[in-house]
């Protein structure tokens, strides 16, 4: 046996691949967490530079921009083929999700959370709003799940990268006016898309086509309408408690199972 054949005998190629699989199912996922750090990185180089009137309409501007995804969201409601309509299966799924979400005292954890990193790394400004705020926009919606689900399945994260670009001039916007606490939610994106990634590989055999899925659709339109209420919060019209209401995106799937067995 020659040298050549030993040494290729001594590698294990396996685990190479698997690091391989590993980065083409997840690529979108560290993308979107670097683009976040550095719009938040931006956003604190001109947080102390701009006036408090720029960092206002910065804000403003992005409120008006997340209403106008979350009506594009919610409008996939419309989509739904079910024997109940689809806004009736959203306000089942918001309003179940939203008594759920109160009991178990989701907003005040959110914010304990985000209080305990602000005392821990001595976070400056609106370190809980910012935490909050960047961590429900940027891991509710459609690019989130679909792109999440397209990156692990098919190694296709086309979808994830335009998110990132979305998040990243998000995340300055947001920095500006609320602080470092934006960044950390990069953590949120890599255990929520990454992990969506990585499982969506064990879904491959019974997942329908996400584009079409009503169980997906009712998902989109409620998380458009959580994304609504954050667009209400970023102008100040009111003081809508959306982290109270992530349980309906669980529930909104059991829906339509439960919809499609009525029928």
């Amino acid at each position: 046996m020659s040298w050549f054949h030993v040494l290729v005998s001594c590698l294990d190629f396996s685990d190479w691949t698997m690091g391989f699989d590993f980065w083409t199912k997840t690529s979108g996922t560290w993308i979107n967490v670097a683009t976040v750090l550095i719009g938040t990185g931006l956003g604190l180089l001109l947080r102390g530079r701009l006036p408090l009137n720029m960092q206002r309409v910065m804000t403003q501007g992005l409120g008006l921009i997340t209403l106008f995804v979350g009506f594009s969201m919610a409008g996939s409601l419309n989509k739904i083929e079910s024997q109940i309509d689809g806004v009736i299966l959203a306000l089942l799924a918001i309003v179940m999700g939203g008594l759920l979400g109160e009991w178990w005292q989701i907003e005040l954890r959110l914010e304990a959370v985000g209080n305990w990193l602000k005392g821990r790394f001595s976070g400056k400004g609106s370190f809980t709003e910012g935490f909050m705020a960047a961590s429900l926009l940027f891991c509710v919606g459609p690019l989130t799940l679909i792109g999440s689900l397209n990156n692990g399945l098919t190694g296709d994260n086309t979808l994830l990268l335009l998110k990132a670009v979305m998040d990243g001039l998000a995340a300055v916007a947001l920095t500006s006016s609320f602080g470092v606490g934006v960044g950390f939610s990069a953590l949120i994106i890599l255990f929520y898309q990454g992990g969506v990634s990585l499982a969506a590989g064990l879904l491959a055999q019974s997942l329908p086509d996400p584009a079409t899925s009503p169980g997906v659709l009712l998902v989109t339109g409620v998380g458009g309408l959580m994304i609504l209420g954050l667009g209400l919060n970023l102008l100040e019209v009111a003081r809508i408690r959306v982290a109270s209401l992530l349980p309906a995106l669980l529930l909104a799937p059991v829906l339509i199972w439960l919809a499609a067995w009525w029928s």
